[in-house]
């Protein structure tokens, strides 16, 4: 099939692929499902016009809808266990809590640390983000903060969070990729990871200074406690969430056990056709108060399903990039003429911040670029940490960034914020490459092989 598509052609088809995703998203504002559809069509016409069978395009873009589905999946859980941690007092909980704790000059630092301790803990910044996140982007919204800042900073800190357990599937796949040991990679990671947090964090807390709310925040906050009406049930589907974190059951186990947690405590006081409609259309307050509506009238697996569509798409398009050779044959003739350190670690990085932008789905945007430039890295003497390190300052981290992305998608449905509103507050994602960046132009802290040989790891913090 890479015959089939020369790489004139197959250079060709990317650039009007972009041009069509990002006229249509960026320049008229559409959703992407429609224009990812326009491209596949386009894509697979114009193979078949090469030579390439139906068949042919048929099984790549069937093998990229596959390897999404545990992630798809997921959604439909988190949007379950949304709606019942709603119903069943828990977010209201943990909002509850976020208000008598919080206020305006320091939720933003507080929010950032917050979710960054909850996505290490669990190792999952999707669950984070439908759990403490929803929580916090309520309290930060009703406190008179821009709502995509809210999400960004909240974003930033279960990215970092995921990026930084060894719970966490991202870093485990770009450990695996990279040959690296698990815990010498996720040490690795912390010459960008902590920088690129830092100032994230410092700018959160001049953010943070630079607001106050007004008496009709603090107004309509005092009248919305009484009815949030927490409960100490919270501790236990919040703890049942540490403890499968803890002994690391896969995220689908662990969401399907806090479910049926969280399920007993529901039906214990309602039926079963109510169960039925809220796990399916999501969790509606009694309350007439139209801020508490805004705040909680939300989840359900039908939630899901517009985010579900979009990510289908976007993985049929990965799947017919990579399966028809597109990528491949577009970065060969780049990746032979790669002679310096500087210039592996720049052509990786925008490699995989490009795989998102085509492909949209994560994992694949940390395999191709690691597939594709290992003997790169080891033709100029870096060794396999700083491999994986540069896979998951592009093809992890700027998924969150990219309107049909898997991660960005969910970010924008879950936070109830599109992605072009919180994508440049999202401080953390955009700073790891530059990071990554600085650290191949200096050298600090990027891994060499002749250091691996010589068996003495140097770790600079």
């Amino acid at each position: 099939m890479e015959n089939k598509l020369t790489t004139k052609l197959s250079t060709t088809l990317l650039i009007v692929v972009i041009f069509i995703l990002a006229t249509a998203v960026i320049g008229f504002g559409l959703s992407p499902s429609v224009p990812i559809l326009l491209v596949i069509s386009m894509i697979v016409l114009v193979a078949r016009l090469r030579g390439v069978s139906w068949q042919e395009s048929q099984a790549a873009l069937i093998k990229g809808i596959t390897s999404g589905i545990v992630p798809l999946f997921l959604f439909l859980l988190i949007g379950a266990l949304i709606a019942l941690w709603l119903a069943t007092g828990v977010i209201p909980t943990m909002v509850w809590v976020g208000f008598k704790m919080l206020n305006p000059q320091f939720f933003l630092p507080t929010a950032l640390l917050t979710s960054a301790i909850v996505g290490t803990l669990i190792g999952s910044a999707f669950t984070t983000l439908s759990t403490v996140g929803v929580a916090l982007m309520g309290v930060g919204t009703l406190m008179g903060l821009n709502p995509a800042l809210v999400a960004g900073t909240i974003l930033s800190g279960a990215i970092f969070g995921d990026k930084s357990s060894p719970l966490s599937d991202s870093t485990n796949l770009a450990s695996a990729i990279s040959e690296t040991d698990l815990f010498a990679h996720i040490k690795n990671l912390m010459w960008t990871t902590l920088p690129a947090f830092g100032v994230t964090f410092l700018v959160t807390i001049m953010l943070g200074f630079g607001h106050h709310s007004g008496v009709g925040t603090t107004q309509k906050i005092a009248s919305l406690l009484p009815l949030l009406q927490p409960t100490w049930w919270a501790i236990v589907p919040l703890s049942v969430l540490v403890v499968t974190a803890w002994f690391k059951l896969p995220a689908i186990a662990a969401l399907m056990i806090n479910i049926l947690v969280s399920s007993a405590a529901f039906l214990a006081q309602h039926s079963v056709s109510d169960f039925s409609d809220l796990l399916v259309h999501g969790f509606k307050t009694t309350s007439n108060n139209p801020t508490l509506i805004l705040l909680l009238n939300r989840g359900g697996m039908s939630s899901m399903m517009d985010t579900v569509m979009m990510i289908m798409l976007a993985l049929a398009l990965g799947g017919l990039l990579d399966g028809l050779g597109i990528l491949k044959a577009v970065m060969a003739p780049v990746v032979g003429h790669l002679q310096s350190q500087g210039s592996v670690v720049l052509a990786t990085l925008l490699t995989g911040i490009g795989a998102n932008f085509l492909v949209g789905e994560q994992y694949l945007a940390t395999i191709l670029p690691g597939q594709l430039f290992k003997d790169s890295f080891t033709r100029v003497n870096l060794s396999g940490l700083a491999l994986g390190r540069t896979i998951e300052d592009s093809g992890t981290v700027t998924n969150y960034l990219v309107p049909w992305g898997v991660a960005g998608a969910f970010a924008a449905q879950t936070l109830g914020v599109s992605v072009l509103a919180f994508a440049p507050f999202t401080l953390f994602a955009l700073l790891s490459p530059v990071m990554s960046i600085a650290s191949a132009l200096t050298g600090i802290g990027l891994k060499t092989t002749e250091v691996i040989k010589k068996g003495r790891y140097v770790f600079l913090f």
